[in-house]
């Protein structure tokens, strides 16, 4: 069985306009129907380039497939509660198994106790510290998947402010390290083994800091 663990690309997001155009109507006689769109490439299920946060680093377009696809080690902690802090302790106990080399699925399940299209999905997500995030990069995994917004400065972004780099944990350490980050996946609790096939596939954005992606999972 397939996965999907992908946001749909909808309109009316209080965070992200999308902005959705169609020309011609099959109700009107015409042959093709061709739609339009424009988004942040953030938005949504996504993939950050390193450029993203790094001035003058890799592009969307350089990434190397291979980090983004194989065998992911699936860290469970879908007992997480809301606003809690992701210790290294936390990975000590559920991702012993991710090795180096492999990519590191989170599954909080997040998305089944908030929706993620209201502001408490975002307010109230538990979040990564500094501490995980430097374990994560002791074991180098290729990337780092997340079912939820990682980082706690989230809520004072949606606030209209923006925190130094070294405060965005996943990004200042993780991104800033050479491992790539795929955000906002939901529906992993669809997913039961603790190793999983895994693949998330950028949009080729030439000179991109990001792309969105159709990301799935399978059973080994």
């Amino acid at each position: 069985m397939i996965y999907d663990l992908t946001m749909p690309l909808e309109s009316g997001h209080f965070r992200w306009p999308l902005q959705r155009d169609k020309k011609g109507d099959f109700t009107a006689g015409d042959i093709f129907e061709v739609t339009s769109f424009g988004i942040s490439c953030h938005a949504f299920t996504h993939l950050d380039a390193p450029c993203h946060m790094v001035p003058g680093g890799p592009t969307t377009d350089a990434l190397d497939l291979s980090r983004v696809m194989g065998k992911a080690a699936v860290i469970d902690l879908s007992d997480v509660a809301p606003n809690e802090e992701i210790t290294a302790s936390h990975l000590d106990r559920t991702a012993g198994h991710l090795a180096s080399g492999q990519i590191a699925l989170f599954r909080t399940c997040w998305d089944a106790q908030k929706d993620w299209r209201t502001p408490q999905y975002w307010r109230d997500a538990p979040y990564l510290s500094a501490e995980a995030c430097l374990w994560l990069q002791d074991r180098q995994p290729t990337s780092v998947a997340f079912d939820f917004p990682q980082d706690h400065t989230i809520r004072r972004v949606l606030d209209g402010e923006m925190p130094p780099i070294e405060e965005h944990v996943s990004h200042d350490i993780l991104l800033r390290g050479g491992i790539t980050l795929i955000e906002y996946l939901i529906g992993t609790s669809q997913l039961t083994a603790k190793t999983v096939q895994f693949a998330a596939l950028p949009l080729k954005l030439l000179a991109s800091d990001g792309a969105p992606a159709r990301v799935v999972a399978w059973d080994t």
